[in-house]
């Protein structure tokens, strides 16, 4: 008896995870496969693959919902009730099935009805092909109906109450699976419990939607820095990696193009602000576009995958907030005087070498007295400005001796 534990939302990679279980108790004959369920319930493609891969499935599939305390809610009863034997914990719940739109409010009446026709159908067809109450799963569709375990139980909603799964597979032992035919063989079974393992649990993790906008607003960052720095290599292969994780989680939920366009636009009014002397106002615009974008950006995927708007103010902040830094630098940098180039050498003092050249800065200069006098080798000028072809216009600064003339001079008079 293979027992999957499945505690957590009903996403593409959870799903993926139970399909594969199911596959492999089929592939290894086991006598049949338990699935312990615990979920708030996901996305209606991600049900829609586990419950077909149920009603598939050659051997006999049992959904507890358990422990005690669990739940099965929205998606969780499609699961339930697809499965040959449907069974609850005491003190656990079924139901709140009602479908929603992307935002998570009231769908528009036309497409409300198509919608929530096509699910109460679904789930009712579900519920009387294996003998359970077909009006109650139309009820959690159009009511949003909930029901407590010993209630499921007397309304034919589930098929029996079990405090343990030994106590499950010991009552259910010699039953006839519905619609499937097959007859249980469950006392004293060795029981293989499987849970998702580490890679899957960390997958399911990176396609939480503020991971993925975090993940997003490090890789912009980490190729800002590359543009602005060119050569440095961590925060080019930290932003890199952040990216190529933000895209995984994109590509596996469901998305809004305009979501994407308007998180497209951030980044190019942040990247541009680098090169546009904007005093900051293409940062701000960044900032509120990836707000919007952000919180608009997993609406397909219902209101159970959103980004929250706490998170979405703060990675716009502090993206923002890097971004005026890294502008207010690059204008300091370029309100400081030329270091580099011929003309550092102006107002800096020179020695003449030879008639016409002098020694400035560790470097030997064409030079020329701007009265046209000539040079004297020893001398020390004063470099005045660099005229065409780098030759430097220079001032003959007075000798030593000259200055104790000018001196006395001064004291005579």
């Amino acid at each position: 008896m293979l027992a999957i534990e499945f505690e957590n939302d009903v996403n593409p990679v959870t799903a993926d995870w139970v399909i594969s279980q199911l596959d492999r108790a089929e592939r290894e004959r086991f006598d049949a496969v338990v699935l312990l369920l615990d979920t708030p319930g996901g996305l209606s493609d991600s049900m829609r693959d586990i419950y077909k891969r149920e009603l598939a499935l050659k051997i006999p599939v049992i959904v507890y919902v358990a422990p005690q305390g669990a739940r099965a809610a929205s998606a969780g009863v499609w699961i339930g009730q697809a499965a040959d034997i449907l069974a609850m914990a005491p003190q656990t719940n079924l139901g709140s099935s009602t479908p929603v739109s992307a935002g998570g409010g009231e769908i528009p009446s036309d497409l409300k009805r198509k919608v929530v026709n096509d699910a109460a159908a679904s789930l009712r067809a579900l519920a009387v092909e294996h003998d359970r109450n077909g009006d109650w799963a139309e009820r959690a569709v159009r009511q949003a109906a909930n029901i407590g375990a010993r209630r499921a139980l007397e309304l034919d909603v589930i098929d029996l109450v079990a405090p343990t799964l030994p106590a499950l597979l010991e009552r259910v032992d010699g039953r006839r699976a519905v619609p499937k035919g097959l007859v249980l063989n469950t006392a004293g079974a060795r029981v293989e419990r499987v849970e998702m393992g580490l890679w899957k649990r960390l997958l399911d993790t990176l396609i939480d939607p503020n991971i993925i906008a975090l993940m997003l607003s490090i890789g912009l960052i980490g190729i800002v820095v590359e543009l602005w720095n060119p050569g440095l290599v961590f925060p080019g292969t930290v932003g890199g990696i952040s990216l190529i994780v933000g895209l995984f989680g994109l590509q596996v939920l469901p998305i809004s193009w305009a979501g994407v366009l308007l998180m497209l636009l951030a980044a190019g009014f942040f990247v541009a602000d680098l090169f546009v002397t904007s005093h900051g106002a293409l940062t701000v615009a960044g900032a509120v576009t990836f707000v919007i974008g952000a919180l608009i950006l997993f609406d397909p995927a219902g209101p159970a995958y959103q980004v929250s708007l706490p998170v979405a103010l703060a990675i716009a902040a502090t993206v923002a907030a890097f971004m005026l830094f890294a502008v207010a630098k690059i204008v300091q940098i370029r309100r400081k005087p030329v270091e580099v180039g011929a003309h550092t050498v102006v107002d800096s003092t020179a020695v003449v070498r030879r008639d016409g050249y002098v020694l400035a800065h560790g470097e030997l200069w064409r030079a020329q007295e701007v009265d046209g006098a000539p040079l004297v080798p020893g001398e020390r000028v004063d470099v005045v400005e660099v005229a065409d072809g780098l030759l430097l216009r220079v001032r003959r600064l007075p000798r030593p001796t000259e200055d104790l003339v000018l001196s006395s001079r001064k004291e005579a008079l």
